[in-house]
């Protein structure tokens, strides 16, 4: 019994025969992947859509009106920038401790000031000559003018300038506005360069500034002033109150201005 194999050829021909069916079925798939990805991106989200729609119908109406009278106006899409009033109260809330901490901050400058004043005229402040006090309204650095001038004069004595450079060393470096004041006994004064001791006193605290000045402080926060006999801390009854009330007060200004007591700076 003869029996007759296949070919190689035969089979290969019947293998082959439905093969196109995968490629097509592959290509189905493939074509319908590719319009679902098209229908996916080609569909707009309806709720964004509308506020778009509404935005630019606003818009066109907005600038429609704007052309018909000439008045500007916005449209009303535009979102609310204003806070809020939870938000204002919380943003209160912050700048009242900023500026509670910015208070505390220079209340401890000038402190530090006074203690460096305070030990750059000891000698001075030790014999009664000088007097270092802190307020409210800031630091009084006051001097008795017999360690600063001569009798009726406003010409600085050398041995004076010294401290005054101790002061200005301390308060240069710092931004608070310093006010000057030369004051007087009420002992009349009439001469050729000082008519009263408004003009004496006046004349010594320019002294003072001038020095200042010469020595790296801003001209910028001094000013001087001159009150004569006006302002007397002691009786012009005696000689030793009358030496008391010849005095240039050095005024070393705070921001926080307000009623207080005055606290003498005591040496630690």
């Amino acid at each position: 019994m003869i029996v007759r194999r296949k070919s190689f050829k035969e089979d290969d021909a019947h293998e082959n025969h439905d093969r196109w069916l995968v490629s097509y079925a592959d290509f189905i798939t493939l074509l319908f992947a590719f319009f679902v990805v098209m229908y996916a991106t080609s569909s707009l989200n309806e709720g964004k859509y509308k506020i778009l729609s509404n935005s630019l119908v606003t818009a066109f109406k907005s600038t429609a009106s704007h052309m018909d009278t000439g008045q500007p106006q916005i449209a009303q899409s535009i979102i609310k920038t204003e806070p809020d009033g939870a938000m204002i109260k919380i943003m209160e809330k912050e700048n009242g401790r900023t500026e509670q901490g910015q208070r505390v901050e220079r209340k401890e400058t000038l402190r530090s000031m006074a203690k460096d004043i305070l030990h750059a005229l000891e000698p001075l402040v030790n014999n009664g000559s000088v007097t270092v006090t802190q307020s409210a309204i800031g630091i009084t650095v006051e001097i008795n003018a017999s360690v600063l001038f001569p009798p009726g004069e406003a010409l600085l004595e050398e041995n004076s300038i010294e401290a005054l450079r101790a002061v200005a060393k301390v308060i240069r470096g710092h931004d608070h506005e310093i006010h000057v004041e030369g004051h007087t006994d009420n002992i009349p004064i009439h001469t050729i360069h000082f008519p009263s001791n408004w003009e004496l006193s006046t004349a010594r605290a320019s002294s003072v500034i001038r020095q200042f000045i010469e020595n790296g402080v801003d001209a910028a926060r001094l000013t001087a002033v001159g009150y004569g006999e006006n302002r007397p801390v002691d009786s012009n009854e005696t000689s030793e109150g009358r030496k008391r009330n010849r005095r240039v007060s050095i005024m070393i200004l705070a921001n926080d201005t307000g009623p207080g007591q005055e606290i003498p700076v005591m040496p630690d």
